[in-house]
């Protein structure tokens, strides 16, 4: 029988397969869970397990963003917006989302 704490986390965590690969996206803030005014700007850590990954990674999620915001972020000589893989799943959740990899360059 499985106990009622693993049926459901104290904290939102994701297991993420991307490419073939496998990943744990989670927060330490359990306010996540209960209370949608903590999904104003929050912070999520991944982590893979992979060769790529020398150092624990932040994620910073900002879901009041606005679109434009990001475009002066994006250099004006690229063909076209394109997102990491990971990005792309935190977008399936927080549609719009900015997210800053805090200096991170993207592996995943």
């Amino acid at each position: 029988q499985v106990c009622p704490g693993l049926r459901t986390p104290q904290v939102p965590i994701w297991l993420c397969s991307l490419c073939g690969r496998h990943g744990v996206l989670f927060s330490t803030n359990s306010l996540l869970l209960t209370c949608w005014r903590a999904e104003r700007v929050f912070h999520l850590h991944f982590y893979s397990g992979q060769q790529e990954q020398t150092e624990p990674t932040q994620l910073t999620i900002d879901t009041h963003s606005h679109h434009w915001e990001e475009d002066l972020r994006e250099d004006p000589s690229s063909s076209g917006k394109r997102h990491p893989p990971m990005e792309m799943v935190i977008r399936t959740k927080w549609a719009g989302a900015t997210v800053s990899w805090n200096g991170t360059d993207p592996f995943f």
